[in-house]
Formats: structure tokens, C-alpha cells, sequence
């Protein structure tokens, strides 16, 4: 039996996170960024500083997510592995 390394243990997990996130739509990960906007801007018209700065500060991490998904679904992760 052979023992794994750690490159074949990070290329499964790495590759069972991408088959879950693969499953969300990429508007998903778009709504969720305006949604968080939204949010914040409501908190913040309601006086909720703190709270609104830290329900802001999501938009960019759903994008950055979204642009992520959008990347895996169209090339993948273990493309150099396959070529």
C-alpha cells in the first residue's frame, strides 16, 4: 500500500470543494455580493456602524468567490494534472 503525499491529499479535497461549489450558479455568488451591499447600506442608515462596515466588507469575497467558481468550471483546478 502506498503511503499518500501530501499533493495527492490537498488534489482531493481541493477537488471535492470544487465539485460542491461547481453546483452554485455564479449569480448566486453575484446576489449574494449586492445582497451584502444592501445590507450594509440598510444597517448603516439605521446607525449600525460597526455592523454595517462588516456586513459590507463581504461584497468583495463573494465576487472574488464567484470569479474563483467561474474559473474552475471552465478549466479547472487539475488542468496541468490532466495535460
Amino acid at each position: 500500500m502506498r503511503a499518500r503525499t501530501r499533493g495527492e491529499s490537498e488534489d482531493r479535497v481541493t477537488g471535492a470543494i470544487e465539485s460542491q461549489t461547481a453546483k452554485i450558479p455564479s449569480v448566486g455568488f453575484l446576489t449574494a455580493a449586492i445582497a451584502s451591499m444592501s445590507a450594509s447600506a440598510l444597517l448603516r442608515a439605521f446607525g449600525k456602524k460597526q455592523a454595517a462596515l462588516f456586513v459590507g466588507q463581504w461584497a468583495p469575497a463573494f465576487l472574488l468567490f464567484g470569479v474563483y467558481n467561474k474559473i474552475v468550471k471552465q478549466h479547472g483546478s487539475d488542468a496541468m494534472n490532466r495535460a
